[in-house]
């Protein structure tokens, strides 16, 4: 294939990935979002004080896990509304953007990795669609690219132990830590399968119960021979011991034929292994000593130890079990990660492609990550894509190796380039066009009208609003003090308060008063009274809601088609009682 199509066929690959990248983009703005942008404005302003600025509990920590991610939002917003856009346009704008570089990196990578463009090209393709639920306003999305670059480096490093790999090797965690720090440990659990697989490949190559047996009889031997010598031996056994002399060194020209013969049978099969191939790279020496400089790399943001710290805080506690994205993968309900799974099946039972030990372990430990919380469904989607790539292009170049040549050509030609072109437009107009009319802020689920009335009506720094999760983000953008917002560590004893002496956390559990609250599994009013609760902002349709509308304790201020605000009449009572 000469280098003028190839070019051709990049550019025309490259151009439809960025319209299915942009077309792919989550348009409405999720409620993390907001707290990310009030706590970028709030860090240019005041630092990163490790102080919670936005709800009205009072000296509860916040950790700023996803900092510079936040400024870089803020950032984003604020130059919208300078050039008159609106910030959450612009914020949708950088996000389309992070997607578009998104699939580009995911194409040369692959393509790099692979090498063959057009698998690399509808790879891509279906990668981002299946990654189309993640494409949003969140800090994922820039990890989303350094794990995928990080791919690269560490496979190119393997391959050529070219120092400019290591250098990214080094820098993507630092990265990560400041980015989002939430996920700094999964970059080392990405080392291990190339580790395992280097240990598996030592203790193969050393047949130990062999060499130790060599070593047995080689001090055996060198014993008998000074005894012989130093005549240590009485006349009437000489002869014997020379008969186990002779012996013995047979012994041991067996045992190294042996090995010599095992040495020669595992080099045959990993040179034309059935399934697996298992190779001795000594490069994964280097990498063990990238691993461990990188661990210290927590250490550079201003954070202190959360890189550390914040994932096992927070599998400590139970916002995971109660989180939906972090919920267990129910395989029946993911009919797209099933199709997955089955094509990785067929694809290793019923043909003759050879996969690598490391990404036998990986896609292991990827399935596994994705069966127990089902926002890892993105990772093994997106490392192994990386793998399925790889098997196929061995299955297309052991039967049918010129095939994608001729596919590259014919989508080169002035008619190829007009139906590619032609259909990926199509296809992303069809996923594009249900986001054409949708709202950046969606008034159904973020109360805006409400907000709009508590801002008018009421004294927001001297009340205490109990709200529902989903939106509490959005409140505390707007200026409103919030009970509990989608920041869940914040509200757990995990990250507010200490050890006891039995290993438990100590703290205030705001976020298992909530879902309590919210499920009506305790009495309501117990707990808003412990909290001082003064008025209340939850959905129509939510089941507590059914209960308060029909206490006279409460007294409806507002009401739209989806959201309702109240005031706890108690309460009032209660602080005219105080001022009195």
């Amino acid at each position: 294939m000469n280098k003028k199509t190839k070019i051709k066929f990049h550019v025309l690959a490259i151009f439809v990935i960025i319209i299915f990248s942009f077309a792919i983009t989550q348009k409405t703005l999720q409620n993390d979002t907001y707290y990310t942008v009030a706590i970028g404005e709030h860090i240019i302003e005041n630092g990163i004080d490790m102080k919670d600025p936005f709800s009205w509990h009072e000296n509860l920590p916040y950790t700023y896990p996803h900092w510079a991610y936040d400024i870089g939002t803020y950032l984003v917003y604020e130059l919208g509304e300078n050039i008159g856009i609106g910030g959450f346009t612009a914020i949708y704008i950088a996000t389309a953007l992070l997607s578009i570089i998104l699939g580009i990196i995911i194409y040369l990578v692959l393509n790099k990795l692979c090498k063959n463009e057009v698998i690399s090209f509808f790879l891509t393709m279906a990668m981002m669609y299946l990654l189309k639920s993640y494409i949003t306003a969140r800090a994922q999305l820039v990890t989303y690219i350094l794990f995928i670059l990080y791919i690269l480096f560490i496979e190119k490093f393997l391959e050529s132990k070219k120092k400019r790999y290591a250098i990214g090797l080094i820098i993507i965690p630092i990265i990560i830590a400041n980015v989002h720090s939430a996920v700094w440990p999964f970059y080392f659990v990405l080392y291990l399968p190339y580790v395992v697989e280097y240990l598996i490949v030592l203790f193969s190559d050393s047949d130990i119960y062999r060499k130790i047996k060599l070593k047995y009889y080689e001090v055996n031997l060198k014993k008998l021979k000074e005894k012989v010598e130093n005549n240590r031996i009485k006349d009437d056994k000489i002869e014997k011991c020379k008969l186990k002399i002779n012996v013995m060194t047979a012994n041991i020209e067996e045992e190294k034929n042996r090995i010599k013969s095992a040495d020669e049978r595992r080099e045959e099969r990993r040179t034309n292994p059935y399934k697996i191939i298992l190779k001795k790279n000594d490069n994964v020496k280097w990498l063990i000593l990238i691993m461990v400089i990188c661990v210290f790399t927590g250490l550079l943001t201003p954070l202190g130890d959360v890189p550390y710290t914040y994932l096992p805080k927070t599998m400590a506690g139970n916002t995971m079990d109660n989180i939906s994205e972090h919920l267990p993968l129910t395989l029946i309900q993911d009919v797209k990660t099933i199709v997955v799974l089955v094509l990785f099946l067929l694809i290793l039972i019923f043909t003759d492609v050879k996969i690598k030990l490391r990404d036998i372990f990986m896609l292991a430990g990827l399935i596994l990550l994705a069966f127990m919380s089902r926002r890892q469904v993105s990772m093994f989607v997106l490392i192994g894509g990386i793998i399925f790539a790889k098997l196929l292009v061995e299955l297309v170049n052991k039967y049918d190796k010129d095939g994608t040549q001729k596919v590259m050509e014919a989508m080169t030609s002035l008619y190829g380039k007009i139906i590619t072109v032609l259909l990926g437009i199509l296809v992303s107009f069809m996923i594009y066009k249900g986001k054409i009319a949708s709202p950046i802020v969606n008034e159904y689920s973020y109360p805006v009208k409400a907000c709009d009335y508590i801002l008018d009506n009421l004294d927001v720094e001297n009340i205490r609003i109990y709200n529902e999760y989903n939106f509490g983000s959005y409140m505390l953008f707007r200026g409103i003090p919030v009970f509990i917002d989608s920041r869940a560590d914040l509200y757990t004893p995990e990250f507010n308060g200490t050890k006891n002496e039995e290993g438990k956390y100590e703290g205030r559990d705001v976020f298992t008063d909530y879902l309590n609250i919210s499920s009506i599994a305790t009495y309501y009013e117990n707990k808003f009274e412990s909290y001082d609760i003064t008025h209340l902002l939850i959905r129509k349709n939510s089941k507590l809601n059914m209960l308060i509308s029909r206490d006279d304790n409460y007294k409806e201020l507002y009401s739209d088609s989806n959201f309702v605000l109240y005031e706890r009449e108690s309460a009032v009572v209660e602080v005219e009682s105080e001022a009195e």
